[in-house]
């Protein structure tokens, strides 16, 4: 999920110079009489810039020039002091009525391993009691509301009386706002970002009355890739796991061995976690950003613990959209262990999502509700 920022850039200002630029104006293309000597032409006086609009020496105040005559919104000066986050100005969030008494809050968290935004969802049905908590991992380049809008995860929190919290990467963590799953310091507790987003959760269960036994972990791409390693790491805290088109845990080391997981799934995924934590993975089988084997592998890792009953298969279709197979694994006793969905012709995106954010397909069938009624039943 990588923008050719540079590209964009010079393709806004090839526009505007086609626009604003005034083309040469020809006049007599006739040659004069053989006895008439052709006029001098008067000197054309160099192009006065000022100060502020010399690129040589100005290089902010003229880029903000030209920003304003293209009608972007952008104070430069600002964002250049915190590195501007080009995710959000090429897909701003879409603004969204919230129903009468929901709540859409923004906050912040700060550890030993840094400080991260997020942004909760408070849904209209609250009134005071213990409600379970969805913690949902963006994609890359994605934020809090883009994510939300796509999802559509806020209005299922109206429908099943849920908070829903979003933790939020910054640019000066990753440039393109990838979590950072490939790291070797945020595959360990305590540590990284697993730390601070194990804490988000922590601080929302200390603010407001959540169930503790109904707090689950969800992400798509990397964000998906760091739910494993949250859930993975704080089994104590997460009761379960969901993953759209995501990643093994601590399949990658670097960014290299990262790009080669990616593309081929991992060579030999290490066994992880104790088996007691339910997952459900989505990915679409024409994924060419994830290879789908990746999501055979985030299963088979968390079911390695288990003498699974046979696993149920099921085959369905969206309406008009994809076709879909269905794994269902479950303890001899019935009880569920994990559930692998696997969309017939979906690529890289968030499946039965809304057109609403970036990165979803509603062709698919409903990641989002099935992945809530998944939780339900672990519970």
């Amino acid at each position: 999920m990588k923008l050719n920022i540079l590209q964009q850039m010079r393709d806004a200002a090839q526009h505007f110079l086609n626009k604003n630029v005034p083309k040469p104006v020809m006049r007599d293309i006739n040659p004069p009489p053989a006895n008439v000597a052709p006029p001098t032409p008067a000197p054309t006086p160099a192009p006065s810039l000022s100060p502020s609009h010399n690129p040589a020496t100005h290089p902010t105040e003229f880029a903000q020039d030209i920003l304003n005559r293209m009608g972007i919104n952008v104070d430069l000066q600002a964002n250049l002091e915190r590195a501007i986050d080009i995710g959000s100005v090429l897909h701003p969030a879409p603004a969204h009525p919230l129903p009468d008494g929901a709540q859409f809050l923004s906050g912040s968290y700060t550890n030993q391993a840094g400080a991260r935004n997020y942004k909760l969802y408070i849904p209209a049905s609250y009134h005071g009691q213990a409600m379970p908590l969805l913690v949902m991992l963006h994609g890359c380049t994605q934020n809090p509301d883009d994510f939300a809008a796509g999802t559509q995860m806020n209005l299922l929190a109206e429908e099943m009386a849920c908070f829903v919290v979003y933790p939020e990467q910054n640019m000066q963590a990753n440039h393109s706002k990838c979590w950072n799953w490939f790291n070797a310091i945020d595959q360990q507790r305590g540590q990284g970002e697993p730390s601070i987003i194990a804490g988000i959760a922590r601080q929302v269960i200390d603010e407001y009355p959540v169930n503790e036994r109904q707090v689950y972990v969800a992400g798509l791409s990397a964000g998906g890739a760091m739910a494993v390693i949250v859930g993975t790491l704080y089994p104590e805290l997460f009761a379960a796991v969901g993953v759209h088109s995501g990643l093994p845990f601590a399949s990658a080391q670097d960014l290299p061995s990262a790009l080669t997981a990616m593309k081929r799934g991992v060579h030999q995924p290490r066994k992880a976690g104790d088996g007691s934590q339910p997952i459900i993975v989505f990915h679409g089988d024409s994924d060419t950003t994830v290879n789908p084997l990746n999501g055979e592998q985030v299963i088979a890792q968390r079911l390695h613990h288990h003498r699974a009953a046979r696993p149920q298969v099921q085959s369905g279709a969206v309406p008009n959209g994809y076709r879909y197979t269905q794994t269902t694994h479950t303890k001899a006793d019935g009880s569920p262990l994990g559930e692998h969905w696997v969309v017939h012709g979906a690529g890289h995106a968030w499946s039965g999502g809304s057109a609403l954010g970036t990165y979803t397909d509603a062709k698919g069938p409903d990641a989002s509700r099935e992945m809530l009624r998944f939780f339900r039943t672990v519970s």
